[in-house]
């Protein structure tokens, strides 16, 4: 079995492809690259640059098999989904957990993980 790393350096990779009887694709947590913007905003960034790693990966948010979203405030839940809500494929949702967590860095308000099938 042979598992490819994209955007690797000492402690992660932003991407690790394994096969299955596809490929499984796993992107590292994303957090927003402006931590200056509001939950909404941080989401959108996120959702984006999810689409980006995954196109790179060769696959897309119609694949995605599951999220894990953490939130420095689950008041923000609300907020979140309505960006998620817009962002997932239609009938394409994956299965998700999304907790309350204290991020890395204080300004930021989200982290988006997820894990897509590629063929």
């Amino acid at each position: 079995m042979t598992i490819r790393r994209h955007h690797t350096n000492h402690r992660m990779s932003q991407i690790v492809e394994f096969p299955l009887s596809g490929t499984m694709v796993a992107l590292a947590g994303q957090v927003s690259t402006d931590s200056t913007l509001d939950v909404v905003g941080q989401t959108r960034n996120i959702l984006d640059r999810i689409d980006t790693l995954l196109a790179e990966a060769g696959t897309d948010k119609t694949a995605i098999t599951h999220a894990y979203v953490w939130l420095a405030n689950i008041d923000d839940f609300a907020a979140m989904n309505t960006v998620w809500d817009a962002w997932v494929a239609t009938g394409q949702g994956p299965a998700r957990a999304c907790v309350e967590a204290k991020l890395a860095d204080p300004a930021l308000l989200v982290e988006i993980q997820v894990f897509a099938v590629k063929a």
